[in-house]
């Protein structure tokens, strides 16, 4: 299983896609689909972080005078010296 941390949302949705089809045919026995229930909640919820993630992103983009977009300044809570 693959670090939550490392996974990219594509990846992630991906993996939890193939829980729910293992979990909807039957192809696991009850404690494999309990694990594999409980990997898809974390999925879900990492699935989700990312999502949230860009949407704040996507909300920073603004037009200049030109039409071409820019980024707002995002404050990231970070030292802007480091």
């Amino acid at each position: 299983m693959a670090d939550l941390s490392k996974m990219s949302f594509e990846d992630a949705l991906k993996e939890l896609e193939e829980i729910v089809r293992k979990i909807e045919t039957g192809e696991i026995n009850l404690d494999e689909a309990i694990k594999a229930y409980e990997r898809g909640a974390a999925l879900k919820k990492h699935c989700d972080s990312k999502l949230k993630e860009a949407q704040e992103k996507v909300s920073k983009i603004k037009l200049d005078s030109d039409g071409s977009p820019t980024l707002e300044n995002m404050n990231t809570g970070k030292d802007s010296a480091s």
